[in-house]
């Protein structure tokens, strides 16, 4: 298996709007009613948000390929681009996610892995995340790696309220 890490561009919005609709329905779609599901993709994953997104100097997406296959991607925040006010030490893995045919190949510690290695890099001290509480399977991989939770916010799908825990990783 080939696996390729890639920074992306906005010459990436289209393949990257594609993606994150894939994923974020995969993902959450069954738990969640249609209505609240068309209503939080098309506000997040408009063209005109991701750009904005991927404008944003304090954030970065990543693609992850798998033999020359699109399989996920990953996105990060630092300083103001954090969706929590959280101090300068800081980076937020505001998503990471896999394509459902290409789960359980070890891709997401590829994604992990390289926002551990951004992080060191910009010398910041921490990694967090927000996970729905109800994503068993996520909430396990980060704490197999070393997440704890530290917190908890809102996150609406549509206008339903739902809770995240606040996952936190220090870094040595």
């Amino acid at each position: 298996m080939t696996i390729t890490i890639q920074k992306c561009t906005l010459e990436d919005l289209g393949l990257l709007q594609d993606i994150s609709v894939e994923t974020f329905k995969e993902t959450f779609e069954d738990q969640n009613s249609p209505e609240h599901m068309k209503a939080y993709l098309e506000k997040a994953f408009n063209a005109v948000q991701l750009e904005k997104e991927l404008l944003t100097i304090s954030s970065e997406f990543y693609f992850i390929h798998s033999n020359g296959e699109l399989a996920g991607y990953l996105k990060v925040n630092t300083n103001e681009a954090q969706s929590e006010i959280m101090d300068n030490l800081s980076l937020e893995i505001e998503r990471i996610y896999i394509r459902k045919k290409f789960h359980k190949q070890g891709l997401g510690s590829y994604l992990m892995s390289k926002a551990i290695d951004i992080a060191k890099e910009q010398n910041k001290e921490k990694i967090w995340l927000g996970v729905w509480e109800k994503n068993e399977r996520a909430i396990t991989f980060y704490q197999k790696i070393g997440f704890v939770q530290t917190g908890a916010h809102s996150f609406y799908m549509g206008d339903d309220e739902q809770i995240d825990l606040i996952m936190t990783k220090t870094l040595q």
